[in-house]
């Protein structure tokens, strides 16, 4: 009878309804486990394991910034560990980007030392405790996905509106404090047990933990490397087209800065229809490359006046849209005087710390033009809008990375990126 009751209890509380939640969580036991243990209670409160029945490593590396101006170091941490709604991930690749290296050159502050990466594809390998059922049945142990760099807590005023490029935690925790939304890092260096601040997901480490509204299934045709960079380039770009600017078809659209966002710029106007496509740089490889992704008209603004070049393409009205992909005073400038009568100067370029840009106020009111931030897109609407245009061709990921690296290159990557030795958008490879 003792047996029976025991046996019973057990089965009760192996079935319990949070516990079937948490079954694809941290402990992670797969069927065959149950099926082959003696003591199943036992079992169930020490087997750590991963989708596919693995166990998890007890430890990681991750690429660490301490100080500016200081190459990365790759360190080794104890393994993050996820709460609930959010999802541990193999990282597979992460992309290189100018965010980051402003991080690491001090030009933005930013708490440290941290761990940079912040668009990435990965494996889900671990579910937070008491997640959602929704979210374990959305992202089931095992997936393919890519995580965008603003990741929405999908609770606060903004959020729930949609507005998840505004979301409140991300800007007040992640970009303020380097933390998730409970306030604390995930990271914790080996041994020493020292906390390490996260850049979003801190997405250039093996492991990462990645809060659920951030992520989206990956579809099984597109490639991990050149997939990373849906998460920030691709999803910056398309946050600017489709909800900044509004681009329609037959619009002209120009783009200052033709880098890994400002390339995917080109991409996603050309998508949208746009009529005449601007790209206007430095770098005559960089304006070769541009037409590759959709540029109608290149313009080197070292050889000729890119606001008087652009206003000549446009027949001497200036173009629809204007986007700017560099954060500096002259390249505002540039944008928001290419842009006709009624026009839309967009800014997605993040400048160093203090920066300031200058209109003719004038001109801004008598002439009705509108200048407008875009940060990003919005994780839960767009990122599966970006997997069809990448799934179809209609967005080539092939074409916008040139470049990859392994994760032992990592501090390289974010040198030839300072030195401008990378056209288009540079991958980390790292599982």
């Amino acid at each position: 009878m003792g047996t029976a009751i025991i046996r019973r209890s057990i089965t009760r509380y192996l079935n319990h309804p949070s516990l079937l939640s948490a079954s694809s969580s941290s402990w992670c036991l797969s069927q065959q486990q149950h099926a082959r243990v003696s003591n199943p209670l036992s079992s169930f409160l020490h087997t750590k394991t991963s989708g596919g029945g693995a166990a998890l490593p007890s430890y990681m590396r991750g690429a660490v910034y301490w100080e500016p101006n200081k190459p990365l170091t790759i360190e080794e941490f104890n393994m993050p560990r996820p709460k609930a709604g959010e999802l541990l991930i193999k990282t597979k690749a992460c992309g290189v980007c100018h965010s980051d290296l402003h991080v690491l050159k001090g030009e933005i502050p930013f708490s440290s030392p941290c761990v940079v990466g912040h668009e990435i594809t990965g494996e889900v390998v671990e579910h937070g405790p008491l997640s959602d059922p929704k979210i374990i049945e959305r992202l089931p142990l095992g997936s393919r996905v890519v995580g965008s760099f603003i990741m929405p807590c999908g609770n606060c005023s903004y959020c729930s509106k949609g507005h998840d490029d505004l979301c409140e935690d991300f800007f007040a925790y992640n970009r303020a404090k380097g933390t998730l939304y409970d306030g604390e890092t995930r990271l914790f260096l080996r041994g020493s047990g020292k906390p390490v601040f996260m850049y979003s997901m801190g997405g250039l480490a093996e492991y990462c933990v990645v809060p659920a509204n951030a992520l989206c299934v990956l579809p099984k045709a597109l490639p991990y490397s050149e997939s990373a960079i849906l998460g920030c380039a691709v999803f910056t770009a398309y946050g600017a087209m489709a909800h900044a600017a509004e681009v329609r078809p037959g619009d002209s659209v120009a783009v200052i800065g033709t880098g890994g966002v400002g390339s995917s710029c080109l991409q996603i106007a050309r998508a949208f229809g746009a009529s005449d496509i601007i790209a206007v740089d430095v770098q005559d490889e960089k304006l070769q490359k541009a037409k590759t992704f959709g540029a109608t008209h290149t313009i080197n603004s070292t050889k000729e006046d890119p606001i008087q070049k652009i206003i000549e393409i446009t027949g001497g009205k200036g173009v629809d849209v204007a986007v700017e992909a560099l954060g500096k005073p002259q390249t505002f400038a540039q944008c928001t005087q290419s842009v006709k009568d009624g026009g839309k100067a967009v800014m997605i370029g993040l400048a160093q710390a203090g920066s300031v840009g200058e209109m003719d106020i004038n001109r801004l009111v008598r002439r009705k033009i509108q200048i407008i931030g875009s940060y990003g897109g919005r994780a839960r609407q767009d990122l599966p809008k970006l997997m069809r245009l990448a799934e179809s061709g209609i967005f080539n990921l092939e074409h916008a990375v040139s470049r990859r690296y392994t994760f032992e290159e990592a501090a390289k990557a974010f040198q030839d990126l300072n030195q401008g030795n990378i056209v288009g958008r540079a991958v980390i490879d790292i599982n």
